[in-house]
């Protein structure tokens, strides 16, 4: 039996799998965010502990087994928070990936260092939400913080509290900036000129790797063998991306949560120019002899929930916004939605990018509203299809969704329509999960291979949404001659807006 964490932006989860990919129980807890008097978003690591343990608690009951072989741990990427070497105490709040308070470190790594060759290193370009920026901010408002203090990603912080091991898991150091997925080790000259130490970072290991097992003092408080395995199972999205089967030409990843992401993987060579343009981010595949590539945005489900919070009276269930969009017209609505709540992710990454409608009127309703977004959501994604496809050199003709976003039949429909290719959604309603399941049972030898552990699972039924040929030339040419001919005209906009704030 395997126990699985998925820790995630606004939800923790946790479930028991067997050896056949079933999961026996699940349970979820909100990851509740709070606000620092500084102003900055955090995530409080006691309360986090002290939900996974509840989890624990309530899912090994659930699923009525007497041991666990093994645990695998996933989570969200860039999030992370600093502890210290010698007593195990967090330093600092866990700081979320979505947190621009380091925003401003963001443009002076860019300013000191040659972008491209860090890329070809890295297969990131430099970002407020990674590592090294957070950890900027950290030497400026908090100095003390980093004496004798290592940097954690939220899963090697939990994995570390069950097995007192400081390690990191490959595709999670690489989301520091400051690990070299070219060499597999960290950017020594790079940790250095920005003031910072190799013991700020702890080991690497591979993807699945097992860093020990559970100490004796919290398997007596969770129940939990001192025998079972702890495995790092990495960045959830490419976690996750290990659930759909064996790899096919053309058939990517599309997960949909509060932010949406497309993964998809291919040999492993150099980076280039092409890549690098691409806006993409890159790195190592669990997959011998692959790497990944992947390009989201930050506000893709989270549209649907700051539209939902800020017209709800008391009465907007999820239920009446699906109600209101059976009410709605199939053909498109007219209004552009550009998605740029959190900034603008891939093709064209830009942190000061803002949100922007056109098209509204007095006869549009709030269902039609809901759809813009979904439309604006599906154009973005379009957009980043489209650049994909020339990084990978071959089309990509299926789309495999998975995520809470999924489960919203309109949206599916409206993103086959867009972009012109078949949609499938398999029933796996916790993906991520049962990546991390399968993660612990590489890890602690069950499988010998993560090969052999996706042929394990059992193919799920999938429902297939596939375009509509008129709907399709219709949303054609609002991407075309819409979403595409006025985001350049909204990100000027944009970065004038920036300019004034600075006057």
């Amino acid at each position: 039996m395997f126990l699985a964490f998925d820790i995630g932006t606004t939800n923790i989860k946790a479930g028991v799998a067997d050896e056949n990919g079933k999961l026996l129980a699940t349970a979820i807890r909100a990851n509740r965010k709070q606000q620092h008097a500084q102003g900055y978003a955090y995530y409080d690591p006691q309360h986090l502990w002290n939900t996974v343990v509840d989890l624990i608690n309530e899912v090994v009951t659930g699923a009525r087994v007497t041991s666990i072989r093994s645990v695998g741990i996933t989570s969200m990427a860039e999030s992370g928070l600093l502890v210290d070497r010698q007593t195990g105490a967090a330093r600092t709040m866990i700081i979320p990936w979505f947190e621009t308070c380091a925003l401003p470190y963001e443009a002076r790594i860019k300013s000191e260092i040659d972008a491209y060759e860090q890329f070809c290193q890295s297969g990131l370009h430099p970002s407020f939400k990674q590592g090294l920026s957070k950890l900027l901010w950290i030497q400026e408002t908090q100095p003390e913080a980093l004496e004798g203090t290592v940097w954690l990603s939220v899963s090697s912080f939990v994995a570390y509290l069950l097995t007192g091991r400081f390690m990191e898991e490959e595709t999670l150091a690489a989301r520091t900036f400051v690990y070299r997925m070219d060499k597999q080790a960290w950017n020594l000259p790079l940790i250095q000129h920005f003031g910072l130490k190799e013991s700020h970072f702890p080991t690497v290991v591979a993807t699945g790797t097992s860093i020990g097992t559970v100490l004796p003092e919290v398997s007596r408080r969770l129940g939990l063998g001192v025998e079972t395995a702890v495995c790092l199972a990495g960045h959830d999205h490419v976690c996750a991306s290990l659930t759909i089967g064996q790899s096919e030409v053309g058939r990517v990843y599309n997960s949909m949560g509060t932010a949406e992401t497309l993964v998809g993987h291919f040999g492993i060579r150099a980076l280039g120019e092409a890549d690098y343009h691409s806006g993409l981010a890159f790195g190592r595949h669990p997959l011998p002899g692959q790497m990944f590539w992947m390009g989201g945005h930050s506000a893709s489900g989270g549209s649907v929930e700051w539209l939902r919070d800020l017209l709800d009276k008391g009465d907007l269930s999820y239920s009446d916004i699906l109600g209101m969009l059976d009410q709605v017209a199939l053909t498109p609505t007219g209004i552009l939605y550009y998605p740029y709540l959190s900034g603008c992710g891939a093709p064209s990454p830009n942190a000061l990018a803002k949100a922007g409608w056109i098209g509204l009127t007095t006869r549009h309703s709030r269902g039609d509203m809901f759809k813009a977004i979904l439309e604006g959501n599906a154009y973005q994604m379009e957009w980043l299809r489209q650049e994909a496809e020339k990084v990978g050199r071959e089309p990509i003709n299926k789309l495999i969704v998975v995520g809470g976003g999924a489960k919203n039949k309109h949206w599916l429909q409206i993103k086959a329509d867009v972009s012109g290719i078949e949609l499938q959604h398999p029933n796996l309603p916790e993906a991520t999960l049962l990546g991390a399941a399968l993660m612990a049972g590489v890890g602690s030898g069950v499988y010998t291979s993560f090969e052999e552990a996706i042929l394990a699972l059992p193919a799920p039924e999938s429902q297939v949404y596939a375009p509509d040929p008129m709907r399709h030339t219709q949303y054609r040419s609002m991407f075309e001659n819409g979403f595409s001919r006025f985001r350049p005209m909204l990100l000027e906009y944009d970065m004038w807006l920036s300019q004034q704030s600075k006057l």
